[in-house]
């Protein structure tokens, strides 16, 4: 389960939520045909450290779709939104293939 990002800086802090940040995950990882996470309550996390972060979440493909290309294109996908969203640098998206319907 995902943690509230808070940035701290003049004049105050910032926060983005657990949720949001799991939503972004989610948007990114969908916008690649033939992609859906997979029960996505529970199974994104986005941890984030001292500026950097790693995503792990599940995924379900279409069948017939190539795997790896796939996944590739969805890890590319969420780090590049995760990044521009929050300002971390993203060390690791890990997607594990639950289903292939």
């Amino acid at each position: 389960m995902s943690e509230p990002l808070v940035l701290s800086g003049q004049p105050g802090t910032i926060t983005v939520a657990a949720v949001a940040l799991d939503r972004v995950v989610v948007h990114a990882a969908e916008s690649v045909e033939g992609a859906q996470v997979r029960r996505p309550k529970r199974s994104v996390d986005v941890a984030h450290r001292a500026g950097r972060a790693s995503v792990s979440f599940e995924l379900a493909i279409e069948q017939g779709v190539p795997v790896p290309e796939l996944a590739r294109t969805v890890q590319k996908r969420v780090a590049d939104a995760v990044a521009a969203t929050t300002g971390l640098d993203v060390d690791r998206v890990d997607v594990t293939v639950a289903e292939i319907a």
